[in-house]
């Protein structure tokens, strides 16, 4: 099954890189042909889809490295790492395209609108195709690496929503400031999902508890625990998205045996274990 599994990721990788590449070749010449940014910033974030799907897919090869003497924990934290560089990479996209977006509100020049249209058209239908096999053959939400690739593709599905309607607004109404403005939205999306991942994998990187965690709440059930007199130096972390780890000390009824207060630390790791803390 899990072989299954990784052959069925490894090929939704594949695919949506493919896909990527050969939308971002088709949409880069045609809109440099006609001279649109919405179409030359979409083709921009489109490749940099193809990028965060490579990426995602050297961490996950990466991560299957085996524990060794000197990665005591392996490499699975590459995730974190590609996840963080993926945050950036869209960050950098939307600056680059409010910049040239801003310079040709002062003189939006003449555009195709009807083969605006039909690359957008195709640019949508290539992104639906690409989210559908991601969001069905991957972890779009356990692993934050995936999540920052997904979020790639999501927002240049949005994208290419928004080069359709600057297509149609200067079709129909000759509005050829429709081209910059759509830019600057495809920007601001494209920023907003780049900020998230960036916040999530700074919090991971700097040791910051698991959000669904209640700490309080843990240490409560801890110290119900029977023979348990209490418990500090407490840490919660995540190594991974998926991974989080916890060390604590116990203070526990000195007139214990060995193998009762072996049985009461079993106790307490199962219930950390229910809280989706698998090292402990």
């Amino acid at each position: 099954q899990m072989c299954i599994r990784d052959r069925s990721l490894n090929r939704a990788f594949y695919i949506g890189i493919a896909l990527n590449l050969l939308y971002t070749f088709i949409e880069y010449a045609v809109g440099y042909r006609i001279n649109s940014l919405a179409l030359l910033s979409d083709a921009g974030h489109m490749f940099s889809d193809a990028l965060a799907l490579g990426l995602a897919l050297m961490a996950f090869k990466f991560g299957e490295k085996a524990v060794n003497a000197r990665q005591t924990f392996g490499y699975k934290r590459a995730e974190i790492l590609f996840a963080l560089f993926n945050g950036l990479t869209l960050i950098a996209i939307a600056v680059f395209i409010i910049i040239e977006a801003v310079e040709r509100f002062k003189q939006p020049p003449e555009i195709a609108g009807a083969g605006m249209l039909a690359v957008s058209v195709l640019g949508l239908l290539v992104n639906m195709v690409v989210a559908w096999y991601m969001l069905r053959h991957s972890d779009t939400e356990g692993n934050l690496n995936m999540k920052s690739a997904y979020l790639h593709v999501l927002g240049d599905l949005l994208g290419s929503l928004g080069a359709i309607a600057a297509a149609l607004m200067m079709m129909v109404f000759g509005w050829r400031w429709a081209d910059p403005v759509v830019s600057v939205l495809i920007a601001l999306l494209v920023a907003n999902s780049g900020a998230a991942v960036l916040r999530q994998t700074l919090h991971i990187l700097m040791q910051g508890a698991p959000a669904h965690i209640d700490q309080a709440a843990l240490v409560a059930e801890i110290l119900a625990v029977p023979q348990v007199l209490g418990v500090h130096d407490l840490h919660i972390w995540t190594l991974t998205s998926s991974r989080h780890l916890l060390s604590a000390h116990l203070v526990l009824d000195g007139s214990l045996t060995v193998r009762e207060a072996q049985e009461v630390s079993r106790a307490v790791e199962a219930l950390a274990r229910q809280k989706g803390i698998g090292h402990i």
